[in-house]
């Protein structure tokens, strides 16, 4: 049999390149919240906080996995062309990748894109192609990929089955290895917002796959589709998308698995900006919108459970900093016109969080 060594040899120094990244990272923190008002009666809080990645967010942990992927079944050569649709963490993160591995990397986003989103994919060497509107990236970077010979990475499709699920430090194992020493080692609940269902799919599966008795919570922002997927199992139902970058989809992404989720939430977005300010009060540092949604989840699965004297923790991920999003979520006027009034919203947080400690 014929063996390409000059293409295994490229292949084998890709994916040590990326082992070698690996190892240079630090798990990332999980970061307890001081909340009184809930650990008082048994309840605690965690943030796994992944913000703290060389690319600034969760995605760094898939964009890794998609390329080993992608690698190991042969679907990347020496000079390929990667392509994403993605026009948020995913394409920055896969442009860090593509860049350690001296690759091309195309990011297919609406035009209506962000320039400071823009900027961050093009700071590791990626190229941004526009279309008009968001729902025409999936033909879009297929067809650019067919033209350049080169690997549509494919996020929505992937992102479920990249992730060995089972171990090998993937983000479920590494939040109870973390929690080991803590009061409620076992979580009762875990939240985990989905944009392509890879990261809720991996803590799902390895729940079941470790017997554990936690649940798996996605609370998904409103105009998403996947909470009416999840109650009716459709997956032809489209809708608007949705208004809280980096989660929630305007269809059904092959990725998400409703068969491992226990409960989802509609969090409506003035909720999720509102969670969103009053969690970086708290934590003294900026989060990004999507946090703020998962923040909302945890809120309200602890309210339920001080209303039933249960005790237990309550764990979810700190998806990416705020920063990134001072044009944007962080901006009052943008807010504004874009989210609408967040008055009540802050009202309910604000609330939520005081009546728990009487």
């Amino acid at each position: 049999m014929h063996v390409n060594q000059g293409a295994n040899s490229w292949t084998d120094k890709a994916i040590s390149r990326i082992e070698a990244d690996y190892q240079r990272s630090a798990d990332t923190h999980l970061i307890p919240l001081n909340l009184p008002m809930f650990s008082d009666r048994g309840i605690d809080l965690y943030l796994k906080d992944e913000s703290t990645h060389p690319t600034g967010s969760l995605k760094h942990r898939l964009a890794r996995s998609l390329f080993l992927y992608a690698l190991c079944n042969g679907w990347i050569r020496e000079g390929s062309t990667i392509v994403e649709a993605s026009s948020g963490s995913t394409a920055v993160s896969e442009a860090y990748f593509a860049r350690l591995l001296g690759l091309p990397f195309i990011a297919v986003m609406a035009k209506s894109t962000s320039p400071e989103k823009v900027a961050q994919i093009e700071f590791y060497g990626g190229r941004c192609h526009f279309v008009d509107t968001a729902s025409q990236v999936y033909a879009q970077a297929k067809q650019l990929a067919d033209q350049c010979q080169g690997h549509y990475m494919d996020q929505f499709t992937y992102a479920e089955r990249a992730t060995d699920w089972r171990g090998n430090n993937n983000i479920a194992q590494s939040m109870f290895q973390q929690m080991q020493q803590e009061r409620h080692p076992v979580p009762r609940w875990i939240v985990a917002a989905a944009g392509t269902g890879g990261t809720s799919a991996t803590i799902g599966r390895y729940i079941r796959y470790s017997r554990h008795a936690t649940r798996l919570l996605v609370p998904d922002p409103a105009g998403s589709v996947f909470s009416d997927y999840f109650a009716s199992g459709d997956a032809a139902i489209c809708g608007p998308g949705s208004r809280i970058e980096g989660i929630g989809r305007p269809r059904v992404e092959p990725s998400f698995i409703r068969t491992l989720v226990d409960r989802m939430l509609v969090v409506e977005d003035s909720y999720s900006i509102a969670a969103m300010r009053s969690l970086s009060v708290l934590l003294g540092r900026k989060v990004g919108p999507s946090t703020g949604t998962n923040f909302m989840g945890m809120l309200t699965l602890a309210l339920e459970m001080r209303e039933r004297g249960e005790s237990g923790s309550i764990l979810s991920l700190l998806c990416d900093a705020g920063e990134r999003y001072l044009p944007t979520y962080y901006d009052e006027q943008w807010v504004a016109q874009t989210i609408g009034d967040c008055t009540d919203a802050a009202q309910w947080v604000r609330a939520a969080m005081s009546q728990a400690s009487t």
